[in-house]
């Protein structure tokens, strides 16, 4: 003890007494920051839920995701009823046997038959190559030639496809992605974005690329709009809105390129698509909005200039998929039929895709994708400036291109002339408007079918009508596929609602009334009563429709796609 009557104290006692309190404060600020860091994320994780259940009440409304909800609900647990043991092993016993059927069908068999799976050790002669692609060409098949296909073969005549052997035998060997090396192919590629870009009445801004066909040009589309979104506005869970008549291609697009997608009813009499359902839908994460010009399935055109107030308004862009009206819907008002307002003369239209190869009477592989501007073009170019190869660009999904394809193309473009296709379109939507009336008026057919809504341009659908009151009127629609195919004619079935469509082409003009006097006794047949075997139409499109869990009808277009490839 100290003179002055105090406890002595040690520097190392004082140091270790402090240091214990200092370790301690520590400890509690680290804990507090994980407590502030948890706290954190866990109102982020709530705002983020809040956000997405606004936004989904917002779009869907109170009892409409309340349906969506039961509608996910029950699929899951029919997936799961699914996966027993005993269902599972019928479900795959029937999947086996459909595509069974499938395969004979498809996969020629029996005497006469030769398949070539492997190289012959001496290559063939001439004379044997083209009497073996003679026998290809003759095999049993719907008669395309003579108008009894819906879409599909876009012909535009013997002269024509001539004219295109030539271009394809000029540019076989020709690859866009050497411009220097073919220069005319790059040349004549310009030259068909630069005309379609006029059809469509584009600025001066317009630019384009040709694709391979509609859906890599809705591809392109979509990509862009996400490209845009991304790095224009920091959008990293993209969304895009569409009527659920659009293409399939843009759902493609939506997987492929991680989009979330909005499917927007089109409800009766118009069956275009409900703008309030799409403004309601738009929210922070949209990338794009979409219109068809008209759609696949009904032939139906979309509501363009409202859908371009909401993009203009939102400051979206809007795709309007031209792909198969193309040609057509381009020169109605020439042709002097009423056009609706759909291209770039509506102000909010950003991009569009036609198919030159539909009503373009291109060699199949030809489409466009157009856009108001070359900025959003850009979007869709990829470019690779460090690779060991070189510097890589290319302005859409394919590296290597066939350039013979672009050289029929233009060659297909140069030969028809606004003449041509404003005769052409004189014949197909007047052989449209043909079926269009005959199902409206004549007394074989309007009490059991009927139009839905009001076409414009070269696709009648048409569905069974309500017959709850004369039953000896009612027919099964896909009874009447089947019939039509029973006589040599392949129609489109549809589905959501039960459907066929006739997607009229140059031949089908020619076949018009051998087809109408087919579809009056078809229906006179099926008339009051439903088949009790049903076809190929009914079966597939029943199990379809009446499946809540789409994985056995997944199961079944997995084996149809396998059996594109057997020998």
């Amino acid at each position: 003890m100290s003179s002055s009557g105090r406890m002595a104290v040690s520097i190392p006692q004082i140091r270790k007494k402090y240091s214990g309190k200092t370790a301690g404060s520590r400890q509690l600020i680290v804990n507090h920051g994980l407590d502030i860091l948890r706290n954190l994320l866990l109102a982020l994780f709530l705002l983020r839920i809040t956000r997405k259940t606004i936004v989904q009440l917002r779009g869907y409304g109170v009892f409409g995701s309340i349906k969506v909800l039961y509608k996910d609900v029950y699929r899951r647990l029919y997936a799961l009823f699914l996966q027993l043991p005993f269902v599972q092993a019928k479900v795959r016993a029937d999947v086996t046997k459909a595509i069974t059927e499938l395969e004979n069908k498809l996969v020629p068999s029996g005497p006469g038959v030769t398949n070539f799976t492997a190289l012959p050790a001496t290559g063939w002669t001439p004379e044997q190559i083209r009497t073996e692609l003679e026998k290809l060409g003759e095999m049993k098949h719907t008669r395309w030639e003579d108008g009894r296909v819906s879409g599909a073969v876009y012909h535009g005549g013997a002269e024509l496809s001539d004219l295109q052997t030539e271009a394809f035998k000029r540019f076989g060997v020709s690859n866009p992605i050497h411009p220097d090396v073919f220069p005319g192919v790059r040349k004549m590629e310009a030259e068909v974005v630069a005309m379609t870009l006029g059809l469509f009445n584009a600025p001066e801004t317009g630019a384009g690329v040709t694709t391979s066909g509609g859906t890599e040009s809705i591809l392109m589309a979509v990509l862009s709009a996400r490209q845009k979104a991304y790095h224009e506005r920091g959008v990293r869970e993209p969304e895009m809105i569409l009527p659920n008549t659009a293409h399939t291609a843009f759902r493609k697009a939506g997987e492929y390129f991680k989009i979330k997608i909005h499917l927007v009813p089109c409800p009766e009499p118009s069956y275009r698509v409900h703008i309030p359902t799409v403004s309601r839908l738009i929210n922070a994460n949209t990338i794009l909005l979409v219109g068809s010009a008209p759609n696949f399935p009904h032939g139906i055109v979309d509501d363009i200039p409202a859908l371009s107030r909401l993009a203009v308004k939102n400051k979206l862009p809007l795709h309007v998929d031209c792909c198969l009206g193309s040609f057509v819907i381009a020169f109605l008002a020439k042709s002097g039929f009423p056009s609706p307002d759909f291209d770039f003369k509506v102000p909010g239209v950003t991009s569009i895709s036609a198919d030159t190869h539909k009503y373009g009477f291109a060699p199949k592989g030809n489409s466009v994708v157009l856009y108001r501007t070359a900025e959003l073009r850009k979007y869709q170019y990829y470019v690779c400036p460090e690779w060991s190869g070189g510097v890589y660009a290319s302005p859409n999904m394919a590296g290597s291109r066939p350039g013979a394809l672009i050289a029929g193309c233009w060659a297909s473009l140069m030969r028809m002339g606004e003449d041509g296709y404003i005769d052409t379109c004189l014949k197909i939507v007047g052989a449209a408007q043909k079926i269009e009336d005959a199902i409206r008026t004549s007394d074989k057919l309007k009490h059991s079918i009927t139009v839905i809504g009001k076409p414009m341009v070269s696709v009648v659908a048409f569905r069974a009508a309500p017959n709850s009151k004369t039953p000896s009127l009612a027919v099964d629609i896909y009874d009447i596929a089947d019939g039509m195919s029973a006589k040599g004619w392949h129609l489109n079935a549809l589905q959501d609602p039960a459907a066929i469509h006739i997607a009229v082409t140059i031949p089908i003009v020619r076949a018009v009334d051998q087809l109408l006097q087919d579809l009056e006794e078809v229906v006179e047949a099926c008339k009051g009563h439903a088949s009790s075997s049903k076809g190929s139409a009914a079966a597939l499109y029943g199990v379809a429709g009446s499946i809540p869990d789409k994985s056995i009808v997944r199961d079944l277009a997995n084996g149809f796609l396998d059996t594109l490839y057997k020998t």
